[in-house]
């Protein structure tokens, strides 16, 4: 069965009971180690339980492919459904686990933990296909997502998160949601247990390290005409691992607050009116740069650089080039740009 966008949080909590194998896959791989957990638990109380859980890998399966049903079937000592984990899943184990849905154990679940997976992975069509498997996707989560995640994670810490505070930190934390749970940390340990209210000058204190500050130089220096400073703020993203999703759509949230504010002045508004709406707000001390760029800027050509944005995350899905160079050349393109 594939699961659908809607149905996953849903799915993560509690697992259909049909499923007796289910694929977690994606780019974001915290996300999936996550979901896989929380999945893992829901039949166990301990994913590394030694009686009735137990990971495996898939060079271990491919050396015993007997192994997956004999963990399936074993009986613990203390009773109770088993977990079988198995890491670095891909194509390879296709065979195999489509011979073990023939006829799964009902009292055991397979979880299955892979990285990117496109349409045409065997082991992909499979799970989506088979009605006791799933495919469940973990791809980096936008800003609606981080959004929720956010503000669960603040009110299980017993704090109050401001709406700026939440937008701020759902465009600029890392995508990959190891990461964002790394600096969500950061931020209630800085609050202390006490409870109370985040601020907006609270994350921003706080989760500068995140890499935020370098992705504000980066779109700032990009749409600023300043290539040399844009590609070593890209090469600074790259070395501290941040995805090049959360670059890409920096980038895009940057250009669209540009052409928005660019359309409101060219009807008539004055620049100062049409920021003024803007959601989250301008950092104070970047609202003067915002504006002159804003001014600079046409509207002809902000549609240009938005449809390269949008062919850029494209092209680092579906080609085979690697994106740390298919994005630092749009990185070069885009800050070479004159009006």
């Amino acid at each position: 069965m594939k699961i659908g966008y809607r149905d996953i949080e849903s799915f993560v909590k509690a697992p259909n009971k049909a499923a007796r194998v289910i694929l977690v896959y994606g780019p974001d791989s915290g996300l999936m180690k996550e979901r896989a957990k929380t999945m893992g638990l829901s039949v166990v109380p301990d994913i590394n339980d030694p009686f009735n859980a137990v990971t495996l890998s898939t060079d271990i399966l491919l050396d015993d492919p007997a192994r997956l049903s004999d963990e399936a079937g074993a009986l613990s000592m203390m009773g109770g459904d088993r977990l079988i984990r198995v890491e670095d899943a891909g194509d390879k184990i296709t065979p195999l686990i489509k011979d073990y849905l023939q006829n799964p154990n009902e009292n055991a679940l397979i979880i299955l933990e892979a990285g990117e997976l496109g349409p045409r992975s065997s082991l992909r069509k499979l799970c989506e296909a088979e009605k006791n498997a799933a495919a469940l996707p973990c791809y980096v989560e936008d800003e609606r997502d981080l959004g929720r995640l956010i503000r669960q994670s603040m009110q299980d810490a017993n704090l109050m998160i401001d709406n700026d505070a939440v937008s701020w930190l759902a465009v600029n934390i890392s995508g990959n949601r190891q990461k964002v749970r790394s600096e969500l940390d950061k931020v209630i340990t800085y609050k202390g247990a006490e409870g109370g209210k985040v601020t907006l000058e609270d994350v921003r204190a706080c989760c500068g390290e995140a890499g935020a500050i370098a992705l504000d130089d980066l779109v700032y220096s990009a749409a600023g005409n300043q290539p040399e400073k844009a590609l070593r703020t890209y090469a600074q993203l790259m070395e501290e691992g941040v995805n090049f999703i959360v670059v890409v759509r920096a980038l895009q949230n940057h250009f669209r607050k540009l052409h928005l504010t660019r359309a409101k002045i060219d009807g008539g508004m004055s620049v100062d009116e049409a920021v003024k709406g803007l959601q989250p707000p301008l950092f104070f001390k970047q609202a003067p740069i915002f504006k002159a760029q804003a001014g600079r800027w046409r509207l002809a050509t902000l549609d240009k650089v938005l449809g390269r944005l949008m062919d850029l995350e494209a092209q680092c899905k579906t080609t085979n080039m690697p994106v740390e160079t298919l994005c630092a050349q749009a990185v070069l393109s885009i800050s070479s740009v004159r009006n």
